[in-house]
């Protein structure tokens, strides 16, 4: 029974001196520890005075800024190691800070197709907005006609960019030309140029005629069309061309 009490008296003792020790330890690594103040939206200035009054030192990040819409340029984004961290009073606190909005060149649009002014303009890092169509009789439809905000400014990354695009006037009409005997290749390119389409192009053979001709064409010479109207062909071919 003695020994019983004994040993349970020393688990006892060792116990107090485990507890002892570990708050002693405790206490000497804290001696001297502050809490890591929060720092966002400060100026540098501001942002290193308090620092100093905590008893830490201002260091810049590296690197020391970088961009942010959110927050102005100037004004600390963010600290390491974070607010309401424990670190030791004379450590040194790195400052992230905000380089503001990242701008970005705003390309000239005009005179371009819808899809590839979002190409050119998703290459300087700016995005397409609203679009919005109007009649133009002296412009190709489909085409950029302006443009918001203008080319050759600056603009925060990321802004929308609107676009004013060319419509088929209801009433602009013209006359059909004669194509026969005519090369087929460059009269589709400027026939596409200028916003018309192609509908059914056929190739046959035709004896005496060099390949690449127009034979027949769909509307006649002479006929009114609008730049909506397919235009069809047939042309000739020893082989007809592989499909594309």
């Amino acid at each position: 029974m003695r020994l019983a009490r004994g040993i349970v008296g020393v688990a006892a003792l060792a116990a107090v001196f485990v507890v002892s020790a570990y708050v002693s330890f405790n206490l000497y690594v804290r001696r001297g520890a502050t809490s890591v103040p929060e720092l966002a939206g400060l100026s540098v200035d501001e942002a290193a005075r308090l620092l100093v009054d905590q008893g830490l030192k201002f260091r810049p990040a590296e690197p020391a800024g970088r961009w942010s819409a959110e927050v102005e340029e100037g004004r600390v984004l963010e600290s390491r190691p974070r607010a309401g961290s424990s670190v030791k009073q004379g450590s040194a606190v790195e400052v992230v800070v905000s380089l503001g909005s990242r701008l970005a060149r705003v390309p000239e649009l005009a005179g371009k197709a819808i899809s590839a002014a979002e190409l050119t303009a998703r290459a300087e890092g700016l995005e397409l907005g609203q679009t919005l169509s109007v009649f133009a009789a002296a412009s190709v439809p489909g085409v950029v006609i302006g443009q918001t905000p203008e080319a050759g400014g600056t603009a925060p990354a990321g802004t929308k960019v609107d676009l004013l695009v060319a419509l088929e006037s209801p009433g602009s009409a013209y006359v059909m030309p004669d194509l026969v005997y005519r090369r087929y290749e460059p009269d589709r390119r400027s026939f596409e140029r200028r916003g018309f389409r192609l509908g059914a192009v056929k190739f046959e053979p035709y004896e005496g005629i060099a390949d690449g001709t127009i034979l027949r064409q769909t509307p006649l010479p002479g006929h009114p069309i609008h730049r909506l109207d397919l235009i069809s062909l047939v042309v000739a071919a020893s082989t007809p061309p592989a499909a594309p």
